[in-house]
Order: structure tokens, then C-alpha cells, then sequence
């Protein structure tokens, strides 16, 4: 019997904690303060009750002076100030006019000198590309007109029995007339 005695006080100890341990958790499940209310989204406004005063009752109906809004405009000056008038600035002045500056006569042509040389007309070739044959920088062109076959030329051939290629660049290529006149720079167009 006292093994059976021995066994039933640890269990009845463990029995007794745990009804101890349930009381305590639903006391303060239960409790008001442990679990404040969550709070409404949309608080509404706190209505004010309205109150007459004394001021209010003494005042009586409100004063208005309509006749006062027609009169005319005050001389300028601050005494003369209606804050019941509608006024609107008047514009700055506009700027003055600027200087007129008169142009240089065109110059005088002597008629007995002959007259310039006409400009020289751009070469009619597109830059479209370059290719490497050996050690050799060669550029590729074609007519502007795009007609006819490309036409390949390194740096100091002629191109077409008319144009030198002075430098071919990484993106352009600068020609001149075959008489050395005219150099221009021609950029890669694909």
C-alpha cells in the first residue's frame, strides 16, 4: 500500500499544479484590462454640444453694410483703405524699345575684277564601310545616287579617276578633288 500511496501524491501534486495553471490562464483571458479593445478604424468626430453665451445673445443680428461696398475709389494713401474693395494692380510699364542698330551697307563690288570662283560642289560618294586586305586600310564607297557597284580605294588612290582618299578614320573618310582642292570629310553612312 505505500507503493500505491508513494505514486498517488506525485500525481495528485502534478494534478493540482495544472488545475492552478488552467485557473490562472482563464483568469486572465477573462480578466478586462489583459486584452484592451482594438480601436475603430474610422474614429468618429467628438460632437461638441453648442453653446449660447452671453456674447452671442447681446450681439443680435449681424451689422451689414452694403452701401459701403459702392463707393468710390479712395485717394491713394493708407487712411483711405477698404479692405472690402476689390483691387487689381495695374501692370508694370512694358520695356523700352531696344536700340536700333542699323546694318553695315553691303560692300562695294569693283565691277573691272573678275568675279569669285564658283564653290566647289560636294563629292558625290557615300562612306559605307572599311575592310582590311593585308596590312592595308581599305574603304569601301558608293555612289550617292546609289546606283553602280561599290567602289573599294586605300589612302592615296584615286577613287573614280576624280577623288584622292587622303585618311580613311574609324568613322569617316577624308577626300580631296584629284588637283588637291576641295578637301572634305565624309562620314560613315551604312
Amino acid at each position: 500500500m505505500s507503493e500505491t500511496s508513494s505514486i498517488q501524491r506525485p500525481r495528485a501534486a502534478v494534478l493540482g499544479f495544472a488545475a492552478v495553471a488552467l485557473a490562472s490562464v482563464l483568469l486572465y483571458m477573462m480578466w478586462p484590462a489583459a486584452s484592451p479593445a482594438p480601436a475603430p478604424s474610422n474614429q468618429p468626430r467628438e460632437q461638441r454640444p453648442v453653446t449660447t453665451t452671453a456674447a452671442n445673445k447681446a450681439q443680435g443680428p449681424l451689422d451689414v453694410r452694403l452701401e459701403d461696398l459702392k463707393q468710390p475709389p479712395p485717394e491713394p494713401g493708407g487712411e483711405g483703405r477698404n479692405p472690402f474693395r476689390f483691387y487689381v494692380k495695374p501692370p508694370p510699364p512694358p520695356p523700352p524699345p531696344p536700340p536700333v542698330v542699323k546694318a553695315p551697307p553691303p560692300p562695294t563690288v569693283d565691277p573691272n575684277l573678275p568675279p569669285p570662283p564658283p564653290p566647289i560642289p560636294p563629292i558625290p560618294l557615300k562612306f559605307i564601310g572599311t575592310m582590311e586586305q593585308g596590312k592595308k586600310k581599305v574603304a569601301i564607297f558608293a555612289h550617292s545616287d546609289g546606283r553602280g557597284v561599290p567602289v573599294y580605294a586605300s589612302e592615296g588612290e584615286l577613287v573614280l579617276g576624280q577623288y584622292r582618299v587622303v585618311r580613311i578614320q574609324l568613322e569617316s573618310v577624308v577626300m580631296e578633288y584629284a588637283d588637291g582642292r576641295g578637301r572634305q570629310t565624309i562620314p560613315m553612312r551604312g
